[in-house]
């Protein structure tokens, strides 16, 4: 509209209004702020169904990651229970063939190392590089580590350490990791079916008979090779550092600790062709008595080495008061040990007496296993030793538990272990030909493998022959010089030694103790396995021999260890062998514990004093009154043959082998006194005018008390 123009009428505007596009000029914020509301709605929900998205695959991706990992722990255990398989069908093999050379164990390492090196080289890595972390502010390694990845948290837990050397050789292969157990897998579920079922399988008589020989062996002489092999190797050390062939630390006290672990002897393969060929019984005896005690002090032994921690700032170096402190540790985790053993088996042996559980075998056995494992994790929560504890405890309930359970459950708990035993065990020898492949923080050392097999041979020279010398003195039946061979040949390294050196592998020393260990191991099971029926043979010791019986006095070469002349019988023997300290013991433990824990042995009314008739009473099995068979047993003449001991209570009179008779009400007791058994007499006759007797309230023992170590 031009200036000066006139309105026209009917136009509708009035002169100089606004148009109407400045009228919307206020409402452009408004109208700009919904439209950025709008595309940032929808970015966000294109955002938001993109990490739906991204959310949902990570999900799908872990699911597979979990199921592959589920896959492999099949197939690992898989391999185990296969190798197994096949290792059982060999032995049959062998067995029906009569094949002596190689033993099952060895067997089991020759098919564990064939595994190890198809796993090793056979199958590709399949994850991918591991991405290192730096840390430098921290001074310490945490055992769980929370990472915060893009918001995600994800919880690592540590594995050990790897020298700067290895970072680039990282396994990489799952299954190799897979196959790779954790050492406490040994510990805490291989191991205590292994020491159980070497004390609930003891054979009593035997063990007792040479009772002072096996302690002198197993402790002396474990201690005696501990700290002869353990200075060798320092030696040894020291000259590798002379050469320059230590690259890392490697204390006194770690020599010590590689001496008490390889002094754990597992004669597994001798005793076995032992046991085929029947050798002699004493001899096997002493071989495994030794192996038995010797593997619980190793370990106590090693405990105590370990916690050997000198004041001051050198924590190597020797220290009286640090020393008498680890000595102290060494008797009181050892005696605490066996006190939790003894005392779980006497507890099961009360609960199996004053209950009926026997009605119901499945309850019995299931309560039996179940008592004797925790045994042994009891022990090691409470800081004790668990080997020592559930050893003890398979002795205390093969002698107090065993008689009170049903003829099913004594079947069942024997064939229980002796299975579990033989599955673990070769499960063991079979990880140990894997490992030589899968471990992977071996560290080879020839000097150091080649020393410590010479000190060895010079640690277990050093334990037989001198104490054998020592123990000759005592002895009426000497340790002949054939079996002073025999067992310096069968101090093979097993699957103790093995456990406890793969236990703690942090180390570069003990590294190159865990790989030496295991060369060890293959040697002694492989060649010195393998020979010990020929050296039986070389040394003239006997074969065929009845484990159960004792071999007539003129074998000459019985006599080496038994044998006391034409004059001598075999009752007579027995109680001669039979270790004095042991048999001072057994009129306490017959008249008393088995009484307490067991429906055998002599009423407690007989034997305890008359102001305890009440708990005597309230203690006494019915079944002693009522049972009029035999009050033994089944292993209870281990010690005392017939003849060697009468028991006397109530109106009947009851020898070993189970013989009794009645007295008559009327008969007076001066008449009663001057009557004997013919037991009594055949035993009076042997025993001549210098034997002693010993006496107690309602029981009678009559028993030459001799020294025999």
């Amino acid at each position: 509209m031009e200036p000066g123009d006139a309105a026209r009428p009917g136009s509708g505007r009035a002169t100089g209004a606004p148009p109407p596009r400045l009228l919307l000029l206020p409402l452009l914020p408004l109208l700009l702020g919904w439209g950025l509301r709008v595309a940032a709605a929808a970015s966000a929900s294109s955002s938001g169904a993109a990490a739906e998205d991204s959310s949902a695959m990570e999900e799908l991706a872990t699911e597979k990651e979990a199921e592959e990992s589920h896959r492999q722990d099949s197939v690992s255990l898989l391999t185990f229970i296969l190798l197994l398989t096949l290792t059982i069908l060999t032995i049959w093999l062998f067995k029906h063939r009569r094949v002596r050379f190689l033993h099952e164990t060895g067997l089991a390492m020759i098919y564990g190392l064939i595994v190890g090196v198809i796993l090793r080289y056979g199958t590709p890595a399949t994850s991918g590089r591991d991405k290192s972390l730096s840390c430098t502010q921290e001074d310490r390694a945490f055992s769980t580590l929370l990472v915060n990845v893009s918001g995600k948290f994800f919880e690592y837990t540590l594995k050990g350490e790897i020298s700067p050397g290895k970072i680039n050789s990282v396994e990489q292969n799952d299954m190799l990791r897979k196959v790779t157990f954790d050492p406490e897998v040994f510990f805490n579920i291989l191991l205590p079916p292994i020491i159980f079922h070497a004390g609930y399988s003891l054979k009593k008589r035997h063990f007792f008979r040479n009772l002072g020989s096996i302690l002198a062996y197993a402790f002396l002489g474990t201690a005696v090779s501990c700290f002869i092999i353990g200075n060798l190797m320092y030696g040894v050390v020291k000259l590798m550092k002379i050469m320059g062939q230590l690259s890392d630390k490697f204390y006194y006290t770690d020599c010590l600790f590689f001496g008490a672990i390889i002094s754990a002897t597992d004669p597994v393969t001798v005793l076995a062709i032992f046991n085929e060929l029947h050798a002699d019984v004493d001899l096997y005896a002493l071989l495994f008595g030794e192996s038995v005690l010797n593997d619980a002090v190793a370990i106590v032994l090693s405990s105590s080495i370990v916690a050997y921690q000198p004041a001051g700032l050198n924590t190597h170096a020797f220290d009286a008061a640090a020393f008498f402190k680890s000595v102290g540790i060494f008797l009181g985790i050892f005696s605490g040990s066996f006190t939790m053993g003894a005392v779980t088996g006497v507890v099961t042996a009360l609960v199996t007496k004053f209950t009926k559980l026997h009605c119901f075998p499945l309850l019995e056995t299931a309560l039996f296993f179940l008592m004797s494992w925790s045994t042994f994790l009891l022990a090691e929560a409470c800081g004790f030793t668990g080997v020592v504890a559930v050893l003890f405890c398979g002795i205390t309930q093969a002698h107090y538990t065993y008689n009170n359970l049903s003829v099913e459950s004594r079947s069942r708990t024997k064939q229980l272990f002796e299975v579990l035993h033989f599955l673990a065990e070769n499960f063991i020898f079979s990880y140990m030909g894997l490992a030589l492949f899968t471990f992977q923080k071996h560290v080879f050392s020839p000097i150091f493998i080649i020393g410590a097999f010479v000190a060895i041979f010079l640690g277990r020279a050093a334990h037989i022959y001198p104490l054998s010398f020592f123990l000759n003195l005592g002895r009426r039946h000497k340790i002949g010089w054939n079996f002073q061979h025999m067992m310096m040949f069968s101090g093979l390294r097993g699957a103790m030694a093995f456990a406890l050196a793969i236990r703690d592998t942090a180390s570069y020393a003990r590294q190159m103790m865990f790989t030496t260990t295991l060369l060890i191991v293959f040697f002694t099971v492989w060649i010195i396995g393998g020979g010990t029926t020929p050296m039986l043979s070389w040394l003239n010791i006997r074969v065929g021999v009845d484990p159960d019986q004792d071999p007539p006095p003129n074998n000459d070469s019985f006599q080496v260890l038994q044998g006391d002349g034409p004059d001598s019988a075999r009752g007579n023997r027995t109680k001669q062998e039979s270790a004095w300290i042991f048999r001072l013991w057994y009129s306490f433990d017959h008249n008393y514990l088995k009484p307490i824990l067991t429906h055998s042995g002599p009423p407690l009314t007989t034997t305890l004093p008359a102001w305890c008739g009440l708990l005597a009473r309230c203690l006494t099995s019915p079944q002693v009154y009522d049972n009029q068979e035999p009050l033994r047993e089944e292993d209870s003449d281990f010690i005392l043959t017939e003849g060697d001991l009468t028991l006397t209570y109530g109106d009947s009179t009851v020898t070993a082998n189970g013989s009794s008779s009645s007295h008559t009400a009327s008969t007076s007791l001066e008449g009663s006194r001057r009557t004997k058994s013919s037991s009594e007499e055949v035993l009076e006759r042997d025993l001549g005018m210098g034997d002693q007797k010993v006496s107690s309230r309602g029981t009678r023992l009559v028993f030459p008390l001799e020294d025999n170590a």
